[in-house]
């Protein structure tokens, strides 16, 4: 179920203060941000700008575009890794 329209949407505070400062210039655009907010949903002001997701064993690289907004942080950072089908033994 989507979040409501009036409460608006959800990111951390922690975050948006590292935005603020990257946008006014006191940080560099490299600068990374990292970040366990999965749940963040990523704003218009975060394009261009490189997130470190932790997926809960590392954290995953994110570089966020203009097609991405209005997602939350936790889709691009995958948690689960495929180990590929059994093989069939009887062939």
């Amino acid at each position: 179920m989507a979040r409501s329209v009036k409460k608006g949407p959800v990111v951390d505070e922690k975050i948006l203060k590292v935005v603020k400062k990257i946008k006014s210039g006191s940080l560099s655009l490299t600068h990374a941000i990292k970040t366990n907010a999965r749940r963040a949903t990523i704003l218009p002001d975060f394009v261009g700008l490189t997130f470190i997701v932790h997926n809960g064993k590392i954290g995953i690289s994110v570089l966020i575009t203009e097609s991405m907004i209005g997602h939350k942080l936790g889709e691009f950072s995958i948690t689960r890794t495929f180990k590929g089908h059994k093989k069939n033994s009887k062939v």
